[in-house]
């Protein structure tokens, strides 16, 4: 019997062995498809493309994307509005929490994170379009008693050529995403004590915070900030439905070059997806540059000890409030307008509410709903079961062989979200025209799991390793393996950040818009893809239906999250917040 007992090892230490390797298999499935994508984007820029008659090194490519007379102004117009999006969110998150963190309201404030991140970037595009369109809710509000219009004004005001409205919608998205962030990062620096010494000193409250908590808190939060840049210079969706034209920006074109039914252009879209990376590239150079000097000024701001004005930080609080809520304002209003345009009967200008409210629109559009409801959440669910496997796995190895998490590789994670889409996914896409399964279901989950892989660790890394560990003791002190206390102990107890994670996860995958176009050839059509396809038809109450669907299968996670622990430990008071 002893014989037999060194001999063979416990299932448990068989079924463990893999788990040692998890961390470098999540990376691997994270960072593969973009570098093979960078790749695969790189070739065709250089002119070989074997499939296209493309054999040799040629830098035409470059010459035809240098030749295009709008591209000075689409990389201007990219830089802009990455820089003016970004720093605006970033703006507002800082004094919004310098001046309201720690109270009644800034709780408030985060209850409504979670609404608010679960909007798709399209869907709050859409809602902000029916909000400041000539035709949309404040042009009607104000008319035609304080306007005297009768009649839509002929206005350029979504897709203008400066990029405001474009701006305006990036903002509204990402302070939620950076405030999240910063709240994170808070729980990390001791914010209550460092502001009442701050306090204690004679530093009023948004001085004190500016000076002593910002440069720790934005150490944490860097990385979340070069990925708002990288993301608002890129982006694709709501620079269709809120950028403008002629030209858009260098990803919007670098997209319709891709799109275009004369295949040579796609040499021309690779180049511009590689200049699109190098765009990205100086973008965060710049950004980095501007960090080091804004440091250097602070320095200084902090050496001369001004403690700042009562009356007048008071102002400025009230004016962080208002930014922020008018960015919160917009996406509900926006949410409103889609659901008063999805029941809308008759509805003319300047009517504030429409004539009345029928199902005629459902029942005319809801039937075409059904396909990409379905594709929606199949392509979804099974990104997020793949992404909970493999972060599951990895945390779990961190646990069971002592390993160290990796904070200083954590740009890794960010990698994906960094990298501009546009410069990967097509290099992806001729990947798996070459293994045969472009155009496919598989390829497009594979395309999703890269990018909610990130955001679903980011939010389960933080209380899985806050657990404390003294429960995994008593369960072994009980006789308990490793697996049972793992399945019976710990994912119990931490089911609501195993949910509020796969609720993440699932927004991002219904949001994915370029990755779904691309990898799937267009032949897979989700609820993103068709809504953003209907911008350029301008039948509002057709967006007004997909849009409103979309936000449905993107907030449906976030309210199980809330309901289902609360309803799975009725009885367990203290386990129903994980």
């Amino acid at each position: 019997m002893r014989a037999a007992a060194t001999t063979t090892p416990p299932r448990p230490a068989r079924r463990g062995q893999f788990l040692p390797w998890a961390p470098l298999l999540t990376l691997g499935v994270m960072l593969g498809p973009v570098l093979a994508g960078l790749l695969g984007t790189l070739a065709p820029a250089l002119g070989y493309m074997p499939a296209l008659g493309g054999e040799g090194i040629s830098l035409a490519a470059f010459d035809a994307l240098f030749a295009w007379p709008g591209l000075p102004r689409a990389v201007m117009l990219s830089l802009g509005v990455g820089f003016a999006a970004t720093a605006l969110s970033l703006i507002i998150v800082v004094l919004i929490c310098a001046g309201w963190a720690g109270t009644r309201t800034f709780g408030a404030v985060e209850r409504l994170l979670s609404p608010l991140l679960s909007v798709p970037h399209a869907a709050a595009a859409f809602g902000l379009a029916f909000l400041i369109a000539p035709s949309g809710w404040i042009a009607r509000a104000l008319s035609p008693g304080v306007t005297g219009w009768a009649q839509p004004p002929d206005l350029l005001i979504l897709q203008d050529p400066a990029g405001l409205s474009l701006i305006f919608g990036l903002v509204t998205k990402e302070v939620p995403f950076l405030l999240l962030m910063t709240l994170a990062a808070l729980t990390q620096v001791r914010p209550g004590q460092s502001l009442r010494l701050a306090q204690a000193l004679g530093y009023a409250r948004v001085t004190g915070w500016l000076k002593v908590i910002f440069p720790l808190v934005y150490r944490q939060i860097r990385l979340p900030v070069y990925a708002v840049l990288a993301f608002s210079m890129s982006v694709v969706d709501v620079a269709i439905i809120l950028g403008p034209n002629t030209p858009p920006t260098l990803a919007v074109q670098v997209v319709r070059w891709m799109s275009d039914p004369d295949l040579a252009f796609r040499f021309q879209a690779a180049a511009g997806a590689v200049l699109q990376l190098g765009l990205v590239l100086v973008g965060l150079g710049l950004w980095r540059l501007l960090e080091i000097a804004v440091a250097r000024l602070g320095r200084a701001w902090i050496v001369r000890g001004a403690r700042g004005r009562r009356g007048g930080e008071q102002a400025v609080r009230m004016g962080a409030l208002i930014l922020g809520g008018l960015a919160a304002l917009a996406v509900i209003a926006g949410l409103a307008g889609q659901v008063m345009w999805s029941f809308a009967g008759l509805w003319q200008f300047p009517d504030l509410l429409p004539d009345g409210f029928t199902l005629r629109n459902w029942d005319r559009f809801g039937p075409r709903l059904a396909w990409p409801v379905a594709e929606t959440l199949i392509i979804a669910g099974a990104a997020v079961a793949l992404a909970m496997l493999l972060t599951l796995a990895s945390l779990e190895a961190e646990h069971r062989h002592g390993l160290r998490p990796a904070t200083r590789a954590l740009w890794l994670l960010y990698l994906p979200l960094i990298v501009p889409q546009v410069a990967f996914l097509m290099g992806f896409q001729t990947l798996s025209i070459l293994t045969g399964v472009d155009g496919g279901r598989a390829a497009v989950v594979l395309a999703h799991l890269v990018f909610v892989l990130p955001y679903v660790f980011l939010s389960l890394s933080d209380p899985w390793r806050a657990w404390d560990r003294r429960q995994d003791t008593i369960a072994r002190a009980l006789g308990a393996g490793p697996d049972r206390v793992l399945w019976a102990v710990r994912l119990p107890m931490l089911l609501r950040p195993l949910l509020i994670a796969a609720a993440v996860g699932f927004a991002v995958s219904v949001g994915q818009y370029l990755p779904t176009l691309l990898v799937g050839a267009g032949r897979v059509a989700t609820l993103t893809t068709e809504a953003v396809a209907l911008a350029s038809g301008g039948d509002r109450r057709a967006i007004g239906v997909y849009a409103l669907a979309q936000t449905a299968a993107a907030f449906a996670p976030f309210a199980l999250a809330v309901l289902l622990p609360r309803f799975v430990w009725r009885n367990r008071k203290g386990m129903r917040d994980g």
